[in-house]
């Protein structure tokens, strides 16, 4: 067969398969249904038929959200980027490397500056697509420039987190980042000024344990998977088995964690009316 293919490839007239730029089609993860690409970005990457709400990038995030030319990117900070110098299956350098060139960001959260309807705000994203949105010393460091940027301006900080955790290569650094991420938090607090947090598929672990339910005001996608340990080894460790749909974001909100579930098509406008609630446009009427 592979001389035959040879043979083939080495003809000018034969004619070979040429591979598409892109994918026209996307197979939902919700209903499993395929949806044409194009249709399912005009719908904010939410899919027609089940209302599934897919995992975007911060670039989609910020479009999204983020008033058309006002957004302005800070500078990811520098920090080191193996400092135990991990290796397990692969090195952990290569690992940032393939996460690099897979998402072509510097690391798994990214802060800009921008208006919400004319609301000024610094936002961060996280990007699960960058070795599961994971909580390393960048993204503990850019947190605390987002932070820092925001007490600066004299307006919000606005968090879409999605992440699986802890970083483990990077050990008890990474875990040194939930104090220090509550630290800024207190620090924007001191300055008077709001923190908001809208927590998308998946928010667990570390990041869920620190940041991500500190929020003045706690937002979720519908559906977003949200908790600390996985299901299963909740129900291995108290040997029960856990209410249908526990951790997403409906059950959550209906038991208090969450103060809203806000559909994407709505959450721009969502965002902007509860900026002018906290930064005191009520007063100011």
């Amino acid at each position: 067969m592979s001389w035959l293919n040879n043979v083939r490839n080495a003809l000018p007239f034969t004619a070979r398969k040429q591979q598409p730029e892109e994918n026209l089609w996307h197979k939902c993860k919700g209903c499993g249904q395929m949806v044409f690409t194009k249709e399912l970005e005009e719908n904010l990457s939410v899919c027609p038929r089940c209302d599934h709400h897919e995992r975007i990038g911060p670039k989609a995030r910020f479009d999204q959200i983020l008033d058309p030319g006002s957004r302005a990117d800070l500078p990811a900070p520098k920090v080191p980027e193996d400092p135990l110098k991990f290796r397990d299956s692969k090195k952990y350098a290569d690992r940032i490397k393939a996460a690099r060139g897979s998402t072509h960001e510097p690391d798994a959260l990214l802060n800009a500056r921008g208006t919400i309807e004319g609301r000024r705000v610094v936002m961060g994203v996280q990007d699960f697509a960058f070795m599961g949105g994971s909580m390393g010393l960048a993204v503990g460091e850019a947190f605390v420039a987002g932070v820092e940027a925001a007490i600066a301006d004299r307006c919000p900080y606005l968090i879409f987190t999605a992440a699986g955790g802890a970083r483990m290569q990077e050990g008890i650094l990474s875990l040194m980042q939930m104090p220090r991420s509550t630290v800024a938090i207190q620090m924007l607090h001191d300055a008077g000024l709001p923190y908001i947090v809208v927590l998308t598929d998946p928010t667990t672990g570390g990041v869920t344990a620190s940041y991500a339910m500190l929020g003045d005001i706690q937002i979720a996608e519908p559906g977003a998977l949200i908790g600390f340990a996985g299901q299963r080894v909740i129900e291995s460790t108290i040997r029960e088995k856990l209410p249908e749909g526990f951790q997403r974001a409906e059950y959550l909100l209906d038991h208090g964690m969450l103060d809203m579930v806000v559909h994407r098509k709505e959450l721009r406008a969502r965002l902007a009316q509860v900026i002018g609630y906290l930064c005191g446009e009520r007063r100011a009427a």
